[in-house]
């Protein structure tokens, strides 16, 4: 704890959209929780269609989820007051402290609502200071989107406003991360630019040595270091935000697939339809030894499937019009006629059943249903988001609810407050294939109904892989980044003396010295063109120590050795460096 009475604070920011701020952030939680540190995770603004519901009844996104699973805390709708749940590409359901309080269009948001949201946002985020060592914040996009500075409320607006210091992830395995890392610094306004501490290389393939006369560059370029080369990790599939492509990259195709028990492998088809939420119900399902998940959106891709399953969905009415047109609802039909497994989760659920009564998601009226589960459903204004316990197949099943469809079951039998017709099952319970005993008992019928000769391994604990994984992120700060220099700038808020790089930004309404050029501040202009004092890099503020008072110090002076005065020339090109990486050869 600080000598104010609030916890230390880091903000990780991107050069872009899936630059790896979650895993990051996940990382140096899981990392900080490990030497006793007591952390939270914060987003101010998430945009996702992957949510989860805490113990409260609070709806968040799942990354900050998995995020609080890393710190080993309770998630909390504290650590994600406001969630955008795209409903279009111009519409978002707009969450607020884990509440719909409506939807809006982009530009409705931006135009003047989000301001509002700022102070319950820094009030969300100075609540857990004060009751946690530290707080490990996550961005989005790029701090560097300059058309929507102006009402800020996750990256350098909310950095401001707390004072936190910021460390920017790259993705290296795009490629142009030098030029990302220095175009985001500086298109920043001045007083944006001194809270930028940093940089954090993310997927980095390769012998580091021949990276390290770049990052000294870099660092002659800003007068700011790289606290960390991570390197590429395959197979890690957490819980992420941003679509489709994550969860097929990180948690599909990227995972490597155990050897079946029994003698034949189980394939699992899921529609990847649009406005897709949750898909990481099928994670679990991905983890279990011979059997193979993938996405589809053709009707010949289901013919190998032993199941099919119909995923979550923003978009129910519009989510069955897209199977319709793509002939995936005929071969559901055929499917089911055939007895051939297939599972419906919430969206996915609603559609399979025989009609949609909807003036509130897509006001499209009575609609229709595919007919496979003798379901009605009615669209409700309130949400229903709940965490339900039951029982299915013998086994003790968890899961988590978030809808406004009603389900009226009129037959079949019972499954999770949903129902089974012959081998087509759908319920509202996301997360419900988490449960290991379930989902071994589930994969059994399903292959039985398949004529499959798989046998489920009977000792895989979904919950003790997502542990593991997040140890392997907590591995990789451990092991690839200054983790000293961190707890100083954890500790310490911005360092003093950071250099101001032009152009910057245009000032902010009534900020008239806040950007770059002509607007540039005394303090700014007093920088420019000098790199920080070595000494001051890591953070000069007044916190005090949020180690545990058990734990050895073993903090060590870092960035004393004297650059070049030519690397000191901003923002003009330095010479091949003569001084070592701050980054070990080790980080590779």
């Amino acid at each position: 704890m600080t000598s104010r009475g609030r916890g230390g604070g880091l903000l990780i920011a991107g050069t872009t959209s899936d630059a790896g701020k979650s895993v990051v952030t996940a990382g140096i939680c899981r990392w900080l929780v490990r030497q006793g540190v007591k952390v939270a995770p914060f987003k101010g603004q998430n945009m996702s269609l992957n949510s989860f519901v805490t113990r409260q009844g609070a709806e968040i996104g799942r990354a900050q989820a998995m995020q609080a699973q890393a710190a080993r805390v309770e998630p909390s709708a504290l650590m994600n007051p406001v969630l955008l749940k795209p409903g279009s590409d111009r519409s978002s359901q707009v969450v607020l402290m884990g509440r719909p309080v409506g939807e809006m269009s982009a530009r409705g948001y931006h135009g003047g609502r989000q301001q509002t949201l700022l102070a319950t946002v820094v009030e969300c985020l100075e609540e857990l200071r004060a009751t946690h060592d530290a707080v490990i914040c996550e961005g989005a996009g790029s701090p560097a989107e300059i058309n929507l500075r102006r009402t800020d409320i996750v990256n350098m607006g909310v950095a401001r406003a707390a004072g936190l210091p910021v460390l920017v992830v790259g993705d290296i395995d795009r490629g142009g991360v030098f030029a990302s890392f220095f175009g985001t610094t500086a298109l920043l306004a001045a007083e944006d630019q001194r809270l930028v501490a940093g940089y954090l290389i993310n997927k980095f393939r390769g012998d580091v040595s021949l990276l390290e006369p770049g990052l000294d560059m870099l660092h002659g370029l800003t007068g700011r270091r790289t606290f960390g080369v991570l390197p590429y990790a395959h197979g890690l599939g957490i819980d992420e935000e941003d679509g489709l492509r994550v969860s097929l990259r990180g948690a599909v195709r990227e995972s490597v697939t155990a050897p079946p028990v029994g003698e034949d492998v189980l394939r699992v088809a899921v529609c990847a339809l649009p406005l897709m939420s949750n898909f990481t119900d099928v994670d679990a399902l991905a983890a279990e030894p011979g059997v193979l998940v993938r996405f589809v959106d053709r009707p010949e891709e289901l013919a190998d499937a032993d199941l099919v399953i119909v995923p979550g969905t923003r978009g129910t009415v519009r989510a069955l019009r897209w199977l319709q047109e793509r002939g995936l609802a005929a071969e559901l039909a055929r499917r089911a006629a055939a007895g051939r497994p297939v599972l419906g989760i919430c969206g996915g659920f609603q559609l399979l059943g025989e009609h949609i009564h909807d003036e509130v998601e897509s006001k499209a009226g009575s609609v229709t249903g595919l007919g496979l589960l003798p379901v009605r459903v009615r669209f409700a204004v309130e949400k229903t988001l709940a965490r339900p316990v039951g029982s299915a197949l013998g086994e003790r099943v968890e899961g988590y609810e978030i809808h406004h469809g009603v389900a009226e079951v009129l037959g079949g039998e019972p499954f999770l407050a949903g129902c089974r017709l012959g081998q087509v099952w759908g319920t509202h319970w996301h997360g419900s294939l988490e449960s290991d005993g379930f989902r071994r008992q589930f994969l059994r019928e399903v292959a039985r109904a398949a004529g499959r000769r798989f046998v489920p391994a009977p000792d895989t604990s979904f919950a003790a892989l997502r542990e593991e994984q997040l140890d392997r992120l907590g591995d990789l700060i451990e092991e690839h980044a200054d983790t000293d220099a961190l707890l100083r700038l954890i500790e310490g808020g911005p360092p003093a003396g950071l250099p101001f790089l032009p152009p910057g930004a245009p000032p902010l309404p009534g900020e008239s010295t806040a950007g770059g050029g002509p607007h540039q501040s005394k303090d700014a202009a007093a920088t420019e063109g000098v790199g920080p004092d070595p000494k001051s890099e890591a953070g000069t503020g007044t916190a005090s120590d949020i180690r545990p008072k058990d734990r050895t110090d073993t903090r060590t002076e870092y960035g004393t050795e004297t650059e070049p005065a030519s690397t000191q020339q901003l923002p003009g090109p330095s010479p091949l460096p003569h001084t070592h990486s701050h980054i070990s050869q080790e980080a590779g």
